[in-house]
């Protein structure tokens, strides 16, 4: 049986969200990529190095997109700041 792992996109505009949802994306990415960080955790302590590479890597891809919707909130914070 072969699993399939879902990859991150990031497709969504994130600057036509509103500041709420760029909050809300952010924390859905980063429980993702903490959700894969131990994924990794568990692979690398079972000693499968190829399975802990791969979690690791869909990790890495949910902290980019979570720091893309943090860079627009910064953005729009910056603006609304004098």
């Amino acid at each position: 049986m072969t699993s399939t792992t879902t990859i991150p996109t990031a497709t969504t505009d994130k600057s036509k969200l509103s500041p709420v949802d760029n909050h809300k994306q952010a924390a859905k990415h980063n429980e993702e990529a903490a959700k894969h960080h131990n994924e990794a955790v568990k692979h690398h302590d079972a000693g499968n190095e190829e399975k802990a590479i791969k979690s690791t890597v869909i990790a890495s891809g949910h902290h980019a997109i979570a720091g893309e919707h943090q860079n627009e909130l910064n953005k729009h914070h910056a603006l609304k700041t004098k």
